[in-house]
């Protein structure tokens, strides 16, 4: 059976587009592949400046949001990446045998070192850190949206270039599983949903605040009354709908929509009915662990200890090959 490894900054609370992109799709191949392994990667929340203890809150509360959107420590292995010290120890390992040229082309480094005077090593590293964090386990299959597609091609190509410069065939070659939902842009239709854009909705806010930034949220550009006819395919609140409504919901928003029986706010609402209707239980899950954070702990800790096992198997076999084992006469 495949194994599945994926990861996720420590941003906090997740929102609805970290939950849609990912988290979603988590809960579902858990019970598809038993023991599937989920990293909160904390180490790539230090590239830039931060306040330790907002990154300390903000690991407690992703792990938490995790946990209540259904990730089972029964059926998955969750844990915090820094609880872990092989992960950077491959990555050193693996910065051996990675061009700086192939690092320099990442998409993500070229749009964020060109904002920047000073660029820190770590940012340019990144992807090698990540293709360590997937090999580390021998991942066959990485659950990944399409702008993560490139920086999982680079951990493919740093198992064939391992494997090759030791002619062993050790690690596999992961392969994507892009996550079913789209890219899904903010609630201003104009970016991806992102937390320092204010264009989110949190997973675990409550009913009234996610009708608030619903009411305001952008539509199709072209109903500027409500008699004018939609197109639901450029509207970003019906791509919401195939995420939180039924199949025959979804039919007849689009319906509605394209004849103009409805205007964008009588769609807003049904949406708001189906996003309550999945996130409430989410959201109550997430008040019973708050109130229990010593079922935190321990789920982190539990999956901690598995994530070591199967990561010092894969160093202590890596460091024999390279000849970095345990010393003893040639």
């Amino acid at each position: 059976m495949a194994r599945i490894f994926s990861g996720i900054q420590p941003s906090g609370e997740l929102h609805i587009g970290n939950y849609l992109g990912a988290v979603k799709n988590w809960v579902r191949l858990q019970a598809e592949h038993p023991g599937a392994i989920y990293c909160v990667v904390d180490y790539h929340a230090i590239t830039g400046s931060y306040d330790p203890a907002v990154l300390r809150a903000r690991r407690w509360e992703m792990a938490r949001s995790l946990l209540a959107a259904g990730i089972d420590p029964a059926q998955a292995v969750l844990f915090m990446q820094s609880d872990v010290p092989e992960h950077t120890e491959l990555s050193w390992i693996f910065t051996t045998i990675t061009p700086l040229g192939d690092l320099e082309r990442q998409t993500q480094f070229k749009d964020k070192s060109s904002k920047m005077e000073s660029i820190p090593a770590g940012l340019l590293m990144y992807p090698v850190l990540q293709a360590a964090d997937i090999l580390l386990y021998r991942a066959d299959s990485v659950p990944v949206g399409e702008d993560q597609v490139q920086h999982l091609e680079l951990a493919r190509d740093t198992s064939r270039k391992w494997n090759a410069k030791f002619n062993v065939e050790f690690f596999p070659e992961p392969k994507p599983l892009l996550t079913p939902t789209r890219r899904i842009l903010g609630l201003d239709g104009s970016a991806k949903m992102s937390k320092s854009l204010g264009n989110t909705v949190g997973l675990l806010e409550d009913d009234e605040s996610i009708w608030q930034k619903l009411r305001p949220a952008v539509t199709d550009p072209a109903r500027v009354r409500k008699t004018d006819p939609g197109n639901p395919d450029v509207c970003n609140i019906f791509q919401l709908h195939k995420a939180f409504s039924s199949e025959a919901t979804q039919a007849h928003v689009a319906q509605q929509c394209r004849s103009a029986g409805w205007g964008c706010m009588d769609c807003k609402k049904v949406l708001h009915e189906g996003m309550v209707a999945e996130l409430t239980p989410i959201r109550r899950r997430a008040e019973l662990l708050a109130a229990e954070p010593a079922r935190i702990a321990d789920a982190l800790s539990d999956g901690g200890k598995v994530a070591r096992g199967i990561a010092r198997e894969t160093i202590d076999r890596v460091r024999d090959i390279m000849g970095l084992g345990s010393l003893h006469a040639p």
